[in-house]
């Protein structure tokens, strides 16, 4: 089984794929990095709007790493996505050529924390079984602004059979630090999303007869945040490329 820190080396080299999957057992956690002036406003949205948002680590202004994560968060992500003036400026391997000594980075809960528990409850868990990226959404419900920071609240999605709908709401309950139970189950135009084919971010999936669209909120709200508040500068794990940290998940279950 490969370590999280063997993982990190493995990103550090250039290996720039998803990490649903990776290193049963241990943390992984979403990423934005802002500059210091940015990083109460980010805090605060964080606070105000815990289900996406839920804060599991904060560096020092300029810190490459953090005690959850003591790899070099410049390098040991598999990708990540530069905000310049809140327009995507691409997705790179390595972001050591934009940090800087005023930037905080922020460690957010990730939902792929607790598919081993789902997985183990008998509930599928789709992406990893197509080997694709998890499929995640812009919604149409604006989460609370903090400052200069506001946007949408952004979902990922499972397809779940409907008679495991009650399973995968109380095995993920048990999780909230890392989104919890599920924001909403069924009709995706609840949320404003027009076609579970066409997803914001990440891959689609198939939904099969019998079975229902679950959504999660997701830790990719802070770059929709991000997008629509338009700071000069921001850095954030590209999505479905999380930050694999010596966390354990038994730790994050309540």
């Amino acid at each position: 089984m490969t370590t999280p820190a063997e993982a990190r080396a493995r990103f550090r080299a250039g290996l720039a794929v998803p990490t649903a999957g990776w290193c049963p057992g241990h943390t992984q956690a979403n990423l934005v990095v802002v500059p210091r002036d940015l990083a109460y406003d980010m805090l605060l949205f964080a606070q105000r709007n815990p289900k996406p948002c839920p804060v599991l680590d904060v560096s020092e202004p300029g810190a490459t790493s953090t005690p959850l994560f003591p790899g070099d968060l410049r390098t040991d992500l598999p990708a990540y996505r530069v905000y310049v003036d809140g327009d995507a400026a691409g997705d790179v391997t390595d972001v050591t050529a934009h940090w800087r000594d005023d930037l905080v980075a922020f460690l957010i809960g990730c939902s792929f924390t607790f598919e081993d528990a789902l997985i183990a409850a008998g509930v599928p868990v789709r992406h990893v079984e197509q080997d694709r990226n998890v499929p995640m959404y812009r919604t149409d419900r604006p989460c609370r602004p903090a400052g200069s920071l506001g946007g949408p609240l952004v979902v990922s999605m499972r397809p779940v059979p409907a008679e495991l709908v009650a399973t995968a709401v109380r095995v993920t309950a048990r999780y909230p630090a890392v989104h919890g139970a599920p924001v909403h189950v069924g009709d995706p135009a609840a949320l404003g999303i027009a076609d579970l084919d066409r997803p914001d971010y990440g891959d689609p999936v198939e939904v099969r007869a019998g079975e229902l669209p679950v959504f999660w909120a997701c830790g990719v709200t802070p770059q929709a945040a991000v997008a629509a508040s338009r700071p000069p500068l921001a850095i954030t794990h590209a999505p479905g490329h999380m930050a694999i940290t010596d966390g354990r998940d038994a730790d994050l279950h309540v």
